[in-house]
């Protein structure tokens, strides 16, 4: 088939069946998306024009109906993936909020903390220096810098505990004066 014979037959097929093709597509899928699919079930046609038969209406027909099909698929292929995005998003603004949440009331607990305290947890937990590292710069031996630290400790989670307990009780968080008691 030359280039204007498959013209010509491909002209002839548009101007026979472009209104049902477009009439199955409005009834399937609305007039937004009906010139979408009519385009793409054309183009498959047009692409696959020596194989269409000699009637092509249930063909173009088939072609539309799989050209919806596929629409439907990216769209809930699409949905499906903003849901997960929304997810992973929410997920991470729910994990960025308790870690805030966390640190604000470690620091508060801390804030509650005597200086001695602070200095023992920090120079372990923040500086990451061993104990006895910590004990060279507090100025005490080893063993006396683990029976401060786990005194420290003991204080930090009973700071923790009245924070949480004032939280429970009260929605308003504690105001700023509360933690540098």
């Amino acid at each position: 088939m030359t280039e204007a014979d498959a013209s010509r037959r491909f002209t002839a097929m548009y101007d026979a069946h472009h209104a049902q093709v477009y009439a199955y597509a409005v009834s399937r899928a609305g007039r937004q998306l009906a010139d979408d699919v009519v385009s793409d079930t054309f183009l498959v046609a047009w692409r696959k024009l020596p194989t269409v038969p000699a009637s092509p209406l249930p063909w173009l027909l088939g072609v539309a109906r799989n050209v919806l099909r596929e629409r439907y698929r990216d769209e809930v292929r699409q949905a499906s993936l903003a849901a997960e995005l929304r997810a992973w998003v929410d997920e991470a603004a729910a994990d960025v909020a308790d870690g805030v949440a966390e640190r604000a009331a470690v620091l508060a607990a801390l804030a509650r903390l005597t200086d001695d305290d602070r200095e023992l947890l920090t120079l372990v937990a923040w500086h990451n220096l061993s104990a006895r590292a910590a004990a060279r710069v507090v100025g005490c031996s080893t063993a006396t810098f683990f029976v401060r630290l786990h005194r420290a400790r003991k204080r930090l989670q009973a700071a923790l505990a009245g924070a949480d307990q004032v939280a429970r009780r009260s929605p308003i968080a504690l105001p700023v004066e509360e933690y540098s008691k």
